[in-house]
């Protein structure tokens, strides 16, 4: 595996570098998307503002905590806390950003409007794509793998299949951020930014309760989720077609 000892150091300099290299990567990557813009970047982030400069200083929190404590205290510190009614409702809560569940949104949004289906799917597929590259890129254990050792030391909710392998960064997250990022962009009422970051954070957290994922999983994820949603966005939504009548309706409209 690469980068086993490197991504999960005790350090928290060298997991704080780790999550900025990979963010750095990938959002270089959509840079390239810029050139074509007529929707600039800054015109995506005006539509989002309350939610971006809201997950800024959440982003900046999480560095703080992870210059503070290693990848062990903080996996311990989420997973001696466990409760049964957290065993019950996080595999729910972990489900909302579950893949599936956007495409069934879109399938039923493809009834009343084209364009915003459209959005979601191709924000999705753009954003899961590059997140699938980065885990088999690190190949990095997740808790299981990570604590063979000390299994015994370790809550397992029932009925929750446990995974072992390609860890960083965490799908789910990166998921629910860009659904949060998306939808904050589309919707007239911004005040929604709220319940669509406490979204963002309570599937986060329910990754790392189900001992699938790190701290440094989830923040990856979301700061992939947020950046390259709002780059695909600013191109894809300026083509000429998004805004012509015809994708402007559904299938019952």
């Amino acid at each position: 595996m690469i980068f086993y000892e490197k991504y999960y150091s005790t350090s928290g300099y060298i997991n704080l570098v780790t999550i900025v290299n990979i963010a750095i990567f990938f959002n270089s990557i959509s840079i390239c998307l810029f050139c074509t813009m007529k929707i600039s970047i800054k015109d995506v982030i005006q539509r989002i503002r309350p939610f971006f400069i809201a997950y800024l200083i959440l982003l900046c929190g999480c560095f703080i905590i992870k210059l503070l404590y290693s990848t062990d205290d903080i996996y311990f510190a989420v997973n001696t806390r466990h409760t049964d009614f957290l065993d019950t409702i996080e595999p729910y809560i972990t489900d909302l950003g579950n893949g599936w569940t956007n495409i069934i949104i879109a399938a039923v949004i493809t009834l009343y409007n084209y364009r915003v289906a459209f959005l979601m799917v191709t924000t999705f597929l753009v954003t899961s794509s590059a997140v699938q590259l980065a885990k088999f890129f690190f190949d990095a254990p997740r808790p299981k793998l990570y604590f063979k050792d000390q299994l015994s030391k370790l809550h397992f909710v029932k009925g929750v299949d446990i995974l072992s392998n390609h860890s960083f960064p965490s799908g789910h997250t990166l998921t629910a951020f860009a659904t949060g990022v998306l939808i904050t962009y589309l919707v007239k009422n911004k005040s929604w930014w709220i319940l669509l970051l406490f979204y963002g954070i309570m599937v986060g957290f329910s990754r790392m309760y189900l001992s699938q994922h790190f701290f440094e999983d989830v923040i990856g994820g979301s700061v992939m989720g947020v950046f390259l949603s709002i780059f695909w966005i600013g191109w894809i939504d300026s083509r000429p077609f998004m805004n012509s009548p015809g994708w402007n309706r559904g299938l019952l409209r």
